[in-house]
């Protein structure tokens, strides 16, 4: 079953989408960066596979490959090792939008495996978003697509169109107000020496002294690995901790051909009166070689 929706999350739905939907009014920012590279800093690839052309009104498949070391654990909210999820931004040209129920053949709907689709906002179709879903279920997400026809839409035209793509692995470093995860480095904002450490299940404070005498406390969430001792000197902006991200972010960009049936008809009959002239071609030169030979005998 494809689930498809305007504007409705499921609870398994809130997390990184949605605070590209909440922030952005589009995904994609004038210098073409998808805007989740904001919070998610550590830059990995993606890839997207799309048909080479598509005809009006038609069903095709656009699938997004988002790979990553499926043995490797990230660290959760709670500090916690947990598997990584993934998602992915798709953002079609005007007209392009997720096939209903309906148009979806029984193989292809296999492929989806149940992925939920959700468009960016109401007035924005072409614009889906998926995920956060497990990565190991889904590094390979299947989209299936509807193809607009310009008999119908006046704004669509045969045309070749650009598609791009956003795809994430894991969680962010950073959160759309500003603030650090524990997803992170963290590093020490002065210089001086480490006066003590106390850890709780939550978080780990490090009180530094420095040279003039004041002490600063840094306070780490669970998760990242403590890499300092008391007693140890310190420089400014020294990490505190190791980085704990191994997922990460990445864009690719393709593109698609809306082709008009009518040139194609125009093709197939064009190669259809060529081939026939060829055979006749070839035709009128074993006759004449047959006369040639006869007139020879003769």
């Amino acid at each position: 079953m494809v689930l498809v929706s305007n504007g409705v999350w499921s609870s398994a739905s809130e997390a990184y989408p949605i605070y590209a939907q909440q922030g952005y009014e589009n995904p994609r920012e004038a210098t073409g960066r998808i805007v989740c590279a904001n919070c998610h800093l550590a830059q990995k690839p993606v890839d997207i596979e799309v048909p080479q052309a598509v005809l009006p009104d038609s069903v095709f498949e656009a699938v997004v490959e988002i790979p990553y070391d499926q043995q490797v654990q990230q660290v959760l909210g709670n500090g916690k090792k947990g598997p990584l999820n993934v998602g992915a931004v798709l953002i079609l040209p005007e007209g392009f939008e997720i096939a209903p129920p309906e148009r979806i053949s029984e193989e292809l709907k296999a492929k989806v495996n149940n992925l939920y689709f959700t468009p960016y906002s109401e007035d924005q179709k072409n614009i889906i978003v998926v995920g956060p879903v497990p990565g190991k279920a889904y590094s390979e997400m299947v989209f299936p697509i509807l193809s607009p026809d310009p008999a119908k839409d006046k704004d669509v035209y045969f045309l070749k169109y650009p598609i791009y793509v956003g795809g994430n692995r894991g969680r962010g470093q950073v959160y759309p107000t500003g603030e650090k995860s524990n997803n992170t480095v963290y590093a020490t904002s002065v210089a001086g020496t480490v006066k003590s450490i106390e850890a709780s299940k939550k978080s780990t404070e490090i009180v530094i002294t420095t040279a003039d005498g004041k002490t600063i406390t840094e306070k780490i969430p669970a998760g990242p690995e403590i890499l300092v001792s008391e007693g140890q000197v310190l420089k400014a902006d020294q990490p505190l901790t190791n980085n704990p991200n191994v997922g990460g972010f990445g864009q690719s960009e393709t593109e698609i051909v809306l082709q008009d049936p009518a040139r194609v008809q125009a093709l197939l009959v064009f190669f259809a009166f060529t081939i026939i002239g060829q055979v006749f071609l070839v035709l009128k030169k074993k006759q004449y070689e047959k006369v040639q030979l006869a007139e020879m005998n003769f």
